[in-house]
């Protein structure tokens, strides 16, 4: 689980917008972009080469 203070700082490194955290999931979400970055042992993997496309 991510720190909520961690929260409020992230951003998209694609768009600079904000995220939502998907909890059930361990995914941080943008919506603008329509990219998923997945969290691996609760760290964000925040690259734009690994982010899962969203429909």
């Amino acid at each position: 689980m991510l720190d909520d203070k961690l929260l409020e700082i992230l951003a998209c490194p694609k768009c600079k917008g904000d995220l939502e955290y998907d909890r059930k999931n361990e995914k941080l979400i943008c919506h603008k972009c329509k990219l998923a970055y997945a969290i691996k042992d609760d760290i964000p993997i925040m690259l734009i080469d690994e982010a899962e496309k969203l429909k």
